[in-house]
């Protein structure tokens, strides 16, 4: 009976040693999985839909820093739908995004945080090759071919270029840019002797560069313009048989389905209505700039033969109506014009501003397009632009924060981006306003534009050596 108590005395003590090892096993596993579970998190012991709204409350220049601490953190500030509520809270920051060419065959794209004044250098453009395509070309010297029999295009390409040749060594020379839902584009130029139809994008979620689908015609120097979150590509120079064609045709990219439309062609009207035949073999129509404004893009139009360019006003396309009709008068023929009869402008806050070089060489004016009168009026007297008559571009326009902004370069051949203060908004000047400005773009006995009522502020420099603007754009992200 002894030995039976004690066999049973042994087993039930077996089972409940078991029983013991079971729970504490179930706790251990329950442990385990909590503690796996807070490690997965973004921030622990908070949910990933409280840390994400954290996160993006954050500034857009921490990013580049908080995706190195983990392969989740990476994924989260490198996904759309955390800058979609970006946006939907109101946080969303706009950056400039400056193209520089800082050698004689490269170029250079940088980004600019206007709130922390910090730039970023963007990865290198692709140096894609395409043979296919020039291999269509029969000699890169009939390049200098005329069009027509009085009329060397290429000899304009080459001033635009300040006399040189870059576009035999330079992959994107004489491309077009453009910023379309948040993401930069950039289209066609030159490789070699050919005109492209390549498209390449730029997502800064992702800091990367991706090719996308290509325009249906070769472009080199096109237009272009944002319009209802489409961009638009108009005119430019094409490559053919007998050398450079000026395009008159235009075509509409949607980000959102990667494709391609046709855009009715312009008429370049007043191209058509002069007076001789000579005339019109003479001179030959080419866009020399593209806004977006009220809502129709605005195509400001120039007849040439180098080294003249006579404006012949312009033309409007209603995306309404699908149909262009002539810009008027007053906003065409008074729109002012930069090196090489090229046009530059910006819009801000619904108005339509423009740069005007007038004869002097180191400073110019701001212009407003009246709509109501049909008029460009002068509301900066004086804008300090230094002579850099070699560049190919000494001066952009952009606008973001609401407000205008040009970018130069200074005395010391560093790129500043200037903003414009009204001094209406600053309420009177102050000293602080007053040295914000460098002095290598001030003249010693005009400190501040008081009679314009403005103070222009240095919001950012750069010194890329020696480095020429080529182009800028904005994204709101």
């Amino acid at each position: 009976m002894g030995a039976l108590l004690s066999l049973a005395g042994s087993k039930s003590g077996r089972n409940e040693y078991h029983e013991v090892s079971r729970n504490d096993t179930c706790k251990r596993r329950r442990m385990s999985s909590c503690t796996l579970e807070e490690s997965q998190r973004l921030i622990p012991n908070l949910p990933d839909e409280l840390s994400v709204q954290i996160i993006a409350r954050l500034p857009r220049i921490c990013y580049f820093d908080i995706r190195l601490v983990s392969r989740k953190w990476k994924e989260t500030v490198t996904s759309s739908e955390l800058f979609k509520l970006r946006k939907e809270i109101g946080r969303s920051e706009e950056w400039l995004y400056l193209l520089t060419k800082i050698e004689e065959d490269k170029l250079s794209w940088h980004a600019f945080d206007p709130l922390s004044r910090m730039w970023q250098r963007l990865p290198q453009m692709p140096n894609a090759v395409y043979e296919e395509e020039y291999s269509k070309v029969s000699s890169r010297f009939s390049m200098w071919n005329m069009v027509g029999p009085s009329l060397k295009i290429a000899h304009t390409i080459r001033g635009w270029l300040g006399g040189k040749n870059s576009f035999e060594q330079m992959p994107f020379c004489g491309c077009a840019i453009g910023a379309v839902d948040g993401c930069l584009y950039v289209l066609g130029g030159f490789y070699k002797t050919t005109t492209m139809r390549c498209v390449w994008r730029f997502d800064p979620i992702q800091n990367a560069w991706s090719e996308v689908t290509a325009m249906s015609a070769s472009r080199a120097y096109c237009k272009t313009s944002i319009l209802n979150n489409k961009l638009y590509v108009v005119g430019g120079v094409s490559r053919e048989q007998g050398g450079l064609i000026p395009l008159q045709s235009a075509e509409v990219f949607e980000p959102s389905t990667g494709t391609w439309s046709e855009v009715p062609s312009m008429p370049f009207s007043r191209a058509q209505a002069l007076p001789t035949a000579f005339l019109t073999d003479m001179l030959r129509p080419i866009a020399t700039g593209l806004t977006s404004y009220m809502g129709r893009l605005c195509v400001s139009q120039s007849l040439y033969s180098w080294p003249f360019f006579v404006d012949v006003g312009g033309e409007i396309y209603d995306p309404e109506t699908n149909s262009w009709d002539e810009m008027p008068l007053g906003m065409g023929e008074g729109w002012p014009a930069r090196q090489a009869g090229t046009k530059l402008s910006v819009v801000v806050d619904g108005e339509l501003y423009a740069f005007d070089p007038s004869s002097s060489l180191d400073s110019g004016k701001i212009k407003v397009y009246d709509q109501g009168e049909d008029a460009w009026k002068v509301v900066i007297g004086k804008v300090p632009i230094h002579d850099f008559a070699g560049s190919d571009s000494p001066y952009l326009l952009a606008g973001f924060h609401g407000k205008l902004h040009v970018i130069t370069k200074d005395a010391n051949h560093e790129i500043a981006v200037l903003r414009a203060d009204l001094c209406s908004n600053l309420g009177s000047l102050s000293p602080r306003s007053t040295s914000l400005m460098p002095s290598s773009l001030l003249e010693p006995s005009d400190t501040v534009a008081e009679s314009d009522a403005v103070v222009w502020k240095v919001i950012g420099t750069r010194d890329f050596g020696s480095g020429e603007l080529v182009g800028c754009q904005i994204l709101d992200l």
